[in-house]
């Protein structure tokens, strides 16, 4: 599902091609501060510059022999740069460069989901401010509770992305840092100005120490971000399926002509790009687990770590990327009917009011606890018996001793639970 539905953009960032032109660019820009320096000969620098290279299947072919996938690479380069290869990777060790690579690939990353994440913002900001006075029922454990706006359900689900956005902002500082302090981080056979040069020309932070490896924490909190965006999205997702459902309809995926719901019944009409989402948000999840595990590692390195991160850090990014971009076409084009959700607040035959009348008791100097009774065995004769709610109250021999029929009429107001709306909206410039 993921390699059928990748996007170009993420896909080529964890493509193997580009892995290694990473890499490459991180072995040239230590030769390039090597050279200026004054460690290397600045023309052997200017053309390793010129003649490195690789080509992905010879990568294989050296690797078959080898064994270890740095060296393939490096014995594939010197084959293109010739005498001067030498002086490529002195004395670095195969984690400065790969562990380098990485952070700026998921740096990359990071600003692709961070782009996506701000245009679906654009979208459900627009959309609240649509449906902004659009009256709904809130529900609580499922039940009706009180009425709202669907233009609040957006706008609350957009200061969420707000917070996933500062979020990814502060994974990608995290991760984007870069090391080149050799075997076990102690610089014993490179100058440390080195490092300093070379990520500040890759626009990196040089990590303050590492082992061999940059430590995993920062990947862990990199990809952990990514499940809480993930779960974000499968929230969005799955209050659509919600609402979709054909007991509420309120709103739904749009369906394009032609499209078709079920190999069997002709009649479905069923979420399955929400359906999509959910899914998808149960792997990013997981791999946050794996990303966690791959924290402890032996002493100073082992490579327990690495097959992980091939996995997991492409998955999640392509994943995040897509479910992200898929989600913000759902909500963009989402069919919203404001006449169902007016019925459905209308169902229970006014029992959302329930608060406001045992308020309305209360402010007449009624002990709450009273006023909570006389107004739930009204509530419980509509449930159970499906007599009238609001005839019960009106014809309540207590609650008629402090409301007169007109007070009561007002509390069946829905408009009155609305008019805090427009402040809510402001606090978001809207």
């Amino acid at each position: 599902m993921i390699e059928r539905y990748t996007l170009p953009e993420m896909g080529k960032i964890w493509s193997i091609e580009n892995e290694w032109r990473t890499i490459l660019n991180v072995e040239l820009a230590a030769c390039d501060a090597m050279a200026e320096l004054g460690e290397i000969p600045a023309d052997a620098a200017k053309n390793i510059r010129a003649k490195a290279n690789f080509t992905v299947e010879r990568i294989k072919e050296i690797e078959a022999v080898t064994d270890h996938d740095i060296i393939a690479f490096l014995t594939c380069v010197a084959e293109y740069v010739g005498e001067d290869s030498k002086y490529i990777h002195k004395g670095l060790t195969s984690s400065d460069v790969k562990d380098t690579a990485y952070c700026l690939m998921m740096k990359q990353a990071a600003e692709i989901i961070l782009d996506d994440l701000k245009k679906f913002n654009e979208v459900l900001r627009r959309r609240a401010v649509e449906f902004k006075h659009t009256p709904c029922i809130g529900r609580t454990h499922g039940i009706h509770a009180e009425p709202m706006t669907f233009g609040l359900k957006l706008l609350l689900w957009s200061a969420e992305i707000e917070r996933d956005i500062e979020r990814v902002e502060h994974a990608k500082k995290i991760v984007s840092v870069g090391k080149l302090s050799g075997a076990v981080g102690t610089y014993s056979n490179i100058n440390p100005k080195i490092e300093e040069l070379v990520c500040q020309k890759l626009e990196l932070e040089p990590v303050k120490l590492a082992t061999q490896v940059i430590q995993r924490d920062r990947h862990a909190e990199f990809v952990t971000t990514l499940a809480i965006v993930a779960s974000t999205l499968e929230k969005i997702a799955t209050e659509i399926r919600n609402l979709q459902r054909t007991d509420i309809r309120e709103a739904e995926e749009y369906f394009q002509p032609g499209q078709k719901g079920s190999s069997a019944m002709p009649h479905k009409r069923n979420p399955i790009n929400c359906e999509r989402v959910a899914g998808m948000a149960r792997l990013v999840r997981g791999n946050a687990v794996a990303a966690m595990e791959d924290i402890t590692l032996w002493h100073e390195r082992d490579i327990s770590h690495s097959s992980v991160e091939r996995v997991i850090l492409p998955d999640s990014t392509i994943n995040v990327d897509y479910c992200t971009k898929k989600i913000t076409k759902i909500v963009d084009k989402l069919l919203v009917y404001p006449d169902a959700m007016l019925h459905n607040l209308n169902r229970t035959g006014g029992l959302i009011y329930s608060q406001r009348i045992m308020l309305a008791v209360v402010s007449k100097g009624v002990l709450r606890e009273d006023a909570y009774k006389w107004v739930q065995r009204n509530a419980m004769k509509r449930w159970l018996e499906k007599e009238d709610f609001r005839t019960n109250i009106e014809n309540d021999e207590d609650i008629k001793k402090y409301l007169t029929k007109e007070e009561i009429e007002e509390c069946f107001n829905y408009e009155w639970f609305l008019r805090n709306v427009d402040m809510i909206f402001e606090r978001f410039g809207l």
